[in-house]
């Protein structure tokens, strides 16, 4: 496998690639906050009062006053008793997965699941039983195979980034034994889903007590690291009986603090995820009324699969005539052969949507 292409970001929706300027919809910071001035400024000014790294475990001599101010703004916003920064967001998954091993009899995981869930799923060191893809019912199938001491974990992403399509929350805890709990993998729910941005738990409506929530600070936020989302036992839990958290380096100090800049811009700034639910609605409808195979869901991302190598060059031509980057990937999860993939932003222009949108549409 070669290198991927390399890209230059000009703009907040704008990418350098091969000598051309295009309209950028291949990456998932979905408020562009990356490059928001206020997060930045906040990043500058973290570096300078912290500098680059506490070089050290948080259960040594690494526990930084700033990780403590910031799990205790993720708790706030997404209404839970208790947040743990963690070094990124694939992570996340694994260090659930070494806290509780040895706790459930099996892991049930979405077939599609993303590829920090699979890892995570054999560190539980238990029967590992996969399920169609957002299938309720041959989950309810799955689960009439055990008998009456079953205790699974279910391993589900929340917003599936490949289409955008979200897991069906509600329907999966009404099959699961009471002693049985969820873990979700909300990396791109988090931030855009809900009425208050608390992700795909809020977009569906159910009650957490069963629900173990990770994160990442890397997409709606724009900035990078990982959280982990529960009560406050789970929290205790996992400092005790997690190596990979116990042993590894925090993230830089600077970037938390960023992140908590752009934790309070979410938070404060409404127009952020008016302007995104604008833009979705606004391609989304548009393909439907063509035709253009949309699924039924609320996610930001618009997903095509070519037919042919044929077809996805004419794909690529026509993009690159309207002038927009060819976003074609080939990804864990996603069609084998590759599929484009594009991310609506807050940010995205009326022109660059319809530049999209006319290089999908054409005949």
């Amino acid at each position: 496998m070669s290198d991927p292409d390399t890209l230059q970001q000009v703009d907040r929706t704008y990418v350098r690639w091969k000598n051309r300027t295009l309209s950028y919809f291949g990456g998932c910071d979905y408020f562009r906050l990356a490059s928001h001035p206020a997060v930045a400024a906040a990043l500058r000014a973290g570096s300078n009062q912290y500098g680059l790294n506490v070089a050290a475990s948080r259960m040594t001599t690494g526990n930084h006053v700033i990780y403590e101010e910031l799990e205790a703004a993720l708790a706030e916003f997404f209404g839970t008793p208790a947040a743990l920064l963690v070094s990124s967001g694939y992570s996340a998954n694994s260090i659930v997965a070494q806290a509780l091993h040895g706790r459930f009899s099996r892991v049930l995981i979405d077939e599609r699941a993303h590829p920090s869930l699979q890892d995570a799923s054999r560190q539980f060191r238990c029967l590992i039983q996969p399920f169609k893809h957002r299938d309720a019912a041959d989950l309810a199938r799955v689960l009439a195979l055990a008998g009456g001491n079953d205790k699974p974990i279910l391993l589900t992403d929340g917003l599936f980034a490949h289409n955008g399509e979200v897991a069906p929350l509600a329907q999966y805890l009404e099959s699961l034994p009471a002693h049985g709990l969820i873990l979700v993998d909300d990396a791109h729910g988090a931030g855009i889903l809900g009425g208050k941005g608390r992700g795909t738990p809020e977009y569906a409506g159910v009650p957490r007590q069963r629900l173990i929530q990770t994160i990442t600070l890397s997409k709606a936020f724009g900035v990078f690291g990982g959280a982990i989302l529960g009560n406050r036992a789970l929290r205790e839990k996992i400092m005790q009986a997690s190596p990979m958290f116990g042993a590894s380096t925090p993230l830089p100090p600077p970037l938390a603090a960023a992140a908590l800049k752009a934790l309070e811009l979410v938070r404060s700034d409404p127009r952020l995820r008016s302007r995104l639910e604008r833009n979705i609605h606004r391609v989304k409808s548009v393909l439907r009324e063509r035709g253009f195979p949309v699924p039924a869901a609320p996610g930001p991302i618009i997903a095509f699969e070519p037919s042919s190598p044929e077809e996805a060059g004419a794909v690529q031509k026509r993009l690159l005539a309207r002038k927009v980057f060819p976003s074609f990937l080939r990804y864990p999860g996603g069609p084998a052969a590759g599929y484009f993939r594009f991310a609506l932003s807050s940010q995205h222009s009326r022109g660059q949507l319809d530049d999209l949108l006319g290089a999908l549409l054409a005949d």
